[in-house]
């Protein structure tokens, strides 16, 4: 078969040919349909702290068909169509049994990060089947998806609540998505660039926002008070400031943006607020099974975040693309 392979230490990723992987016991082999790019492999591919390593396969927004079932597999069947939960977990320790949170594992059971590659075998357990209402692209989007809807459940936006994503790439895109379907009231967005200024309004925002000197009186304009919840999206250093300036009094921050670096703020603002932050990562299964039942119920389709696909082969060069500045939003590898 043919895989994404990253050298490590920030090298260019090649496209390899590999032997053919087979199912151990409790393990489906799949056919990879599509693979969503993720920021995440951006960052982890450029040879800084939180890399991916030496020589490894990536891709983690898959979806495919299962071709061959290993023994002790019950659940599934050939011919399947399913969405992969690449974080493997143990089920055993404190972030398992209190969490249900597989990033959160404690006793770590491999990895299912695999999708940048014809073929892929993994556990049983990290397969969720398609409904016959979704495609494979719905499929490849339903990890993403899961992040935002966790996160954003963390966030506990109540009925009315007003809000304000700061961000407009895909994760906030999904939590503007999340925030309506839980019933949040006004909900504004705010980005450096108005690029995805109508996808962001398609997916649930009343208004978008630039950040600039008028972005509080735009904010104040837009929402009537102070947000009840800032979903911080960005992952940039300043943005967790810039949240906490916004949130109302007793107001909740959700930070899902995954900074990187050090990103100080003044406590006392934050004190005179009354404020709280959370930060969140990863998902669980219920993730994963809700949004495959839900998700072609929604009052969008969230597939209009695809701004196009590209080859495996074209995977090097559109990593590279995607480091500039670009019209992307979501960026499918199929096969």
């Amino acid at each position: 078969m043919r895989a994404a392979i990253y050298p490590g230490h920030g090298g260019p990723v090649t496209i390899e040919t590999l032997a053919d992987p087979r199912p151990a016991p409790g393990e489906v082999l799949i056919r990879v349909s599509r693979c969503g790019i993720c920021g995440t492999d951006l960052a982890m591919t450029r040879g800084g702290a939180w890399d991916y390593g030496s020589g490894v396969q990536f891709g983690h927004e898959y979806a495919g068909e299962i071709v061959e079932l290993g023994r002790e597999v019950s659940a599934f069947r050939v011919g399947d169509r399913i969405a992969v939960m690449p974080s493997l977990a143990c089920g055993r320790c404190t972030g398992c049994r209190a969490h249900g949170n597989a990033v959160l594992c404690q006793d770590k059971q491999g990895s299912a990060i695999l999708g940048f590659s014809e073929l892929a075998a993994i556990p049983q357990g990290a397969a969720t089947k398609l409904p016959a209402v979704l495609s494979m692209a719905d499929g490849a989007l339903i990890e993403p998806l899961a992040i935002s809807l966790y996160g954003v459940q963390l966030a506990a936006i109540r009925p009315g609540d007003s809000v304000l994503v700061l961000g407009a790439g895909s994760v906030a895109l999904y939590a503007i998505y999340w925030a309506r379907r839980m019933g949040a009231g006004r909900i504004a967005v705010m980005s450096r660039s108005p690029r995805r200024a109508a996808l962001a309004l398609d997916m649930g925002a009343e208004r978008f926002i630039a950040f600039g000197e008028n972005e509080a009186g735009e904010r104040l304009e837009a929402l009537g008070w102070a947000p009840a919840v800032v979903l911080e999206c960005v992952g940039a250093q300043g943005m967790l400031m810039k949240a906490l300036s916004h949130v109302a009094p007793l107001g909740r921050i959700l930070s899902l943006g995954f900074c990187t670096a050090p990103d100080p703020v003044i406590p006392a603002l934050g004190s005179h607020k009354c404020a709280s932050i959370q930060f969140s990562v990863g998902y669980s299964m219920r993730e994963f099974l809700y949004i495959a039942d839900q998700v072609d119920k929604g009052h969008v389709d969230p597939k209009r975040t695809i701004s196009s696909t590209v080859t495996l082969d074209e995977l090097p060069a559109t990593l590279a693309m995607l480091r500039s500045p670009n019209a992307e939003t979501k960026v499918h590898v199929t096969f």
